[in-house]
């Protein structure tokens, strides 16, 4: 929390900064000013190391983003919106390695604390749907299949969704 408290500091001086160099006509150095404290305002509020993990993810390189989500100390120090995201990529990364029991925990943290987009929320859910249908559980799966379904209104997530469906008419 102090480290997101020494970010804003930083922005605001920087801000002032910019103010100064404005009146004494130092134009591009100024706007320079200005950009790097947007930069600071921005990682007040997006953890680097969620983004970077983020970009690791997109890329299918999951040994990398488990290796920079190690790196967070403290997770429950984080604003809560970034702590739900960190545990929803350490979910992503669990359930991609096949390590169910940790995959639920984490999936079930995120969803507590609050995602904020519902696509987010969707794919955590339909993780634990898949999770719950692999140890049998076919109640809690179709639970967490229709939180799912509900939240998917741009239907991002049909093909997996009916996949699980199709494997639940199987069990």
């Amino acid at each position: 929390m102090l480290n997101n408290i020494i970010r804003l500091i930083i922005a605001g001086i920087l801000l002032l900064g910019s103010i100064f160099l404005f009146i004494n006509s130092f134009i591009g150095l100024g706007v320079l000013a200005v950009l790097l404290s947007g930069l600071f305002v921005l990682t007040h509020f997006k953890n680097e190391k969620n983004l970077i993990a983020f970009y690791f993810l997109r890329k299918n390189k999951f040994e990398s983003a488990g290796k920079v989500l190690a790196g967070v100390k403290h997770p429950e120090r984080m604003i809560k919106s970034q702590e739900a995201y960190y545990y929803y990529l350490s979910g992503l990364i669990f359930s991609q390695e096949h390590k169910n029991n940790q995959a639920e925990k984490q999936f079930k943290k995120a969803l507590n604390i609050g995602l904020r987009m519902k696509t987010d929320k969707a794919v955590a859910n339909l993780n634990l749907s898949g999770i719950y249908l692999s140890r049998r559980n076919k109640k809690l799966s179709k639970y967490y299949l229709q939180e799912a379904k509900n939240l998917d209104k741009q239907k991002m997530l049909a093909a997996q969704i009916k996949e699980i469906e199709h494997m639940m008419k199987r069990i």
